[in-house]
């Protein structure tokens, strides 16, 4: 059978739309860029401004801007990397842990309430479709 033109992109539009609202659940002020780059730190540990612009597909002068506002707002460090005095390492600090946190707590909280609202039928239909969207996420 498969989706047709139309579905496809009532699909697509779907998808855009649930992460959009997703992504609004913060706990603070900050840009998409500026919570990747935390999320990055919190998961991997510290790593390079070139690295993290590699990563956030951004230039290197606008990732040096993200990793300052972030510093300003004392969520992350810059310390001399212990391999090469050239290099600068990134680190998140412990206010940008607390981000990260309250931000993984709100999503949680609105995408559950969400949930909560559903039926049995749909919430088996939803874990139906895990295994499809695991593999569109992972292509």
């Amino acid at each position: 059978m498969g989706l047709d033109a139309e579905q496809e992109h009532e699909l697509r539009i779907l998808i855009q739309r649930v992460s959009r609202r997703i992504r609004v659940e913060r706990g603070a002020n900050v840009s998409d860029t500026q919570l990747g780059v935390l999320g990055h730190l919190h998961r991997e540990g510290p790593t390079t401004p070139g690295e993290l612009a590699a990563l956030e597909r951004v230039s290197p002068p606008s990732m040096n801007r993200t990793i300052n506002a972030l510093a300003e707002a004392g969520r992350v460090r810059r310390d001399p990397s212990p391999d090469d005095a050239r290099k600068v390492l990134v680190s998140i600090t412990e206010g940008g842990e607390e981000l990260i946190l309250e931000t993984k707590r709100l999503r949680s909280a609105w995408f559950h309430a969400r949930l909560d609202e559903l039926g049995t039928d749909d919430l088996d239909a939803l874990a139906a479709v895990l295994p499809v969207l695991r593999r569109l996420a992972d292509s």
